[in-house]
């Protein structure tokens, strides 16, 4: 299980200025445009799954994220907005998503002792889990590489930093 810090409770109860989820959204659109270029099996391994519309509920965060694969889109929701339209979800704390997606933690054990949960098409989301979990992703690596130096190095010390202090799993450890 998990044994990251929770969120601060500031960072939980933003209210977003009405611009802020569209800018969110639109970042990280730019960010899984970049994987989907890099990694593009994880898209493949989706199989019939890659017109499904995933919604990602960070319990701990501000947002929603409504991620559609296929147009290779993110969408960022506010909290107190009414939730979008979609076949599957997965809802957990930041520490949680974060700890499945950096390979700290299995999924299924996430999921069996309720760190995360899932809804809908469950078919869906475990071709999703796998095919994250064979990209083996990095996030920290990812927004490293897609910055110039001496910003990389900045990006990847601070991101080391913060894992340290919050016990986030905030890149890939190799094993």
């Amino acid at each position: 299980m998990t044994h990251a810090a929770p969120l601060p409770r500031l960072l939980q109860r933003i209210a977003l200025p009405p611009l802020a989820a569209p800018a969110l959204g639109r970042a990280l659109t730019a960010i899984l445009r970049r994987i989907a270029l890099h990694h593009p099996a994880i898209f493949t391994r989706l199989g019939p799954s890659q017109s499904a519309r995933f919604l990602i509920d960070v319990t701990d965060g501000p947002v929603r994220l409504l991620m559609e694969p296929e147009p290779r889109r993110i969408t960022a929701f506010a909290r107190r907005a009414d939730l979008p339209p979609h076949d599957a979800g997965i809802s957990g704390s930041i520490a949680a998503f974060l700890a499945m997606l950096h390979g700290r933690e299995d999924g299924d054990a996430l999921f069996f002792s309720g760190a995360l949960e899932i809804f809908g098409d469950t078919a869906a989301v475990l071709a999703l889990r796998n095919a994250l979990d064979d990209a083996e992703l990095d996030l920290t690596e990812e927004l490293a590489t897609a910055t110039v130096a001496p910003f990389d190095r900045w990006l990847r010390s601070t991101s080391a930093r913060l894992a340290r202090a919050s016990g986030y799993a905030l890149s890939r450890e190799e094993i």
